[in-house]
């Protein structure tokens, strides 16, 4: 009789062990959403290395000045200055907003 209520406790205490090691795990990202999240960032970067090579070739870099994130300052035929944001957008600046390269 001993050995049955043993068992029966042994039992008990694995079932409940398994069942909230299973509710302790957290819900994981369907492979859709981590396969739109991935293709979101590859096109942001494929955006933004294609119009810093565009700009590159096509417009003058501001010599010893940098955008506010640090990146280089282009200049366009309108005169225009800008620079090329992480999402591959030409951002307008103010003469404000360009500062000197620092001096290594």
């Amino acid at each position: 009789m001993n050995k049955k209520y043993l068992s029966g406790l042994l039992t008990l205490a694995i079932a409940g062990t398994i069942s909230l090691s299973a509710q302790a795990q957290e819900k994981k990202k369907s492979v859709g959403q981590t396969i739109d999240k991935t293709a979101t960032s590859v096109g942001h970067k494929t955006a933004e290395v294609a119009v810093k090579g565009s700009s590159k070739v096509a417009d003058k870099t501001y010599k010893g000045k940098v955008a506010p994130d640090g990146t280089d300052v282009y200049i366009d035929g309108k005169n225009r200055k800008y620079y090329v944001n992480k999402k591959g957008g030409k951002v307008y600046l103010k003469a404000s907003q360009i500062m000197d390269k620092p001096m290594k």
